[in-house]
């Protein structure tokens, strides 16, 4: 069982475990160590998003890897899907993020990508872990006044840029208005960049991070605030990510939020209408809604779920051979194109579709029909298995029986935070909170904090 690696990465608050500077540099020895069972001198790129933190974790994790025998680029503030990009366009062993992704300033992350440009998979942090507990015992971190981070190579940055505007080779934007939400992270170093180059009157915000600013009342966890700034300026679209922007969210000139279940509909249908949706299947999430899946079957088009993480999405794209999968959070995965998750791409292939079909984004999403759902959260000091608390269980069941075919239940602890998820979608609104509430009352009771 996995002890510092969640979902996506290794994440908790700054400067406490697993993220104080002796882990943070036990991390580094034992990744390099990992590298050079397969090569002589690996090399990792490294880069982050905007967090006072970043900086000290950037300079502790390369004195680590350098210690061990590694070498270390930094592409400096930059998203995390670009990291990826870079790692297996120019041949490095590794790449490193340092990102907490939509979580709140104080905390920050450590995700790490193979020399595929891919996550790593779960045995091989399983064995990084262990080599990460014996270093734990053996060597300590030079102190922070003796570190510092590599120097960064702008040429990086570039490059990933140019990567995502040959990805959609002939969009304009011309003649339309879009927000676009940089979440006060990575995206404020990418966004407006990238943007420039599609003419269009485009309006940027939440691109000026102070290192504690980020994804604070802003961004994908806030969608709410780009769908309010489209009806304001009377846009035809607004595009938000979260801090490491490796998904978005989206807003329709109405100022409707429109999630990755929406997202991944339109893009399913476009691909297919081209010939390149492989196997007419598509891979969400137990997360994403049976709206979802009611309309990809009216397309011809089947769904099949994993668990939630990007990662196990893709999993399941490659055992089913699929072109297309995704989040309900925004994480959408072209693997023709890109090995993760990437907000700016996504956004980019949006805003290619919309103006191929030269309809709107409203009018492309109309005959998705979402079914009532409500995700309560509950904070939990331990994630103790739900199947071995009767109480919990009792309320599941009696959810199950009486929703049965017109509603679903979906319980999970959270990858990356001390929270269990109560996720129940069903016809009569009244029953799904009804349930929900009385599930995570369950839970409150035996494992709250």
């Amino acid at each position: 069982m996995r002890k510092l690696f969640g979902t996506d990465g290794i994440r908790a608050i700054a400067g406490q475990s697993p993220l104080d500077a002796h882990t943070i540099y036990a991390i580094g020895l034992a990744l390099a160590h990992s590298l050079k069972k397969v090569s002589i001198a690996p090399r990792v790129v490294l880069g982050m998003d905007t967090r006072e933190s970043s900086t000290w974790i950037a300079a502790t994790i390369t004195a680590g890897l350098k210690t061990g025998g590694a070498a270390v680029e930094s592409a400096g503030v930059i998203t995390t899907p670009a990291i990826a990009f870079l790692t297996a366009k120019h041949g490095f062993s590794a790449g490193i993020v340092i990102s907490a992704s939509h979580n709140p300033w104080q905390d920050n992350g450590i995700k790490i990508f193979g020399a595929d440009g891919y996550k790593l998979a779960d045995e091989v942090e399983l064995a990084i872990e262990d080599e990460i507990f014996k270093h734990l015992e053996t060597s300590h971190a030079p102190p922070l006044a003796d570190l510092a981070a590599p120097a960064v190579n702008e040429a990086d940055r570039a490059e990933y840029i140019r990567f995502l505007l040959a990805a959609v080779p002939n969009l304009s934007l011309d003649g339309k208005t879009i927000v676009i939400d940089c979440a006060n992270g990575a995206a404020s170093a990418v966004a407006p960049q990238v943007f420039a180059e599609l003419k269009g009157t485009v309006i940027i915000t939440h691109a000026s991070p102070d290192g504690r600013n980020i994804n604070e009342q802003c961004g994908a966890l806030h969608a709410g605030m780009v769908a309010k700034a489209v009806v304001e300026h009377k846009a035809n679209m607004g595009i938000t990510f979260d801090g490491d922007a490796d998904r978005a969210l989206f807003a329709d000139a109405a100022g409707n939020v429109v999630n990755g279940d929406a997202i991944m509909l339109l893009a399913a249908r476009d691909l297919q209408a081209r010939g390149l949706l492989a196997g007419d299947v598509v891979v969400a999430t137990t997360m994403s809604n049976m709206g979802l899946e009611a309309a990809l079957k009216r397309s011809g088009i089947k769904m099949l779920r994993a668990p939630v993480g990007d990662k196990y999405v893709l999993e399941e794209m490659r055992n089913a051979k699929a072109s297309l999968g995704g989040e309900q959070s925004g994480h959408i995965l072209f693997p023709a194109i890109a090995t993760t998750g990437d907000g700016l791409l996504t956004a980019l292939i949006v805003l290619d579709l919309v103006h191929r079909s030269g309809k709107t984004l409203g009018e492309l999403k109309q005959d998705l029909k979402v079914f009532p759902q409500v995700i309560v959260n509950v904070k939990v000091r331990e994630k103790k298995p739900l199947e071995d608390i009767p109480s919990v269980v009792e309320k599941i069941r009696a959810a199950e029986l009486e929703l049965a075919d017109t509603g679903r239940v979906v319980i999970r602890y959270s990858g990356t935070e001390s929270l269990a998820r109560v996720m129940i979608e069903a016809e009569s609104e009244d029953a799904m909170k009804l349930h929900a509430n009385a599930i995570a009352d369950a839970i409150r009771i035996e494992l709250g904090i």
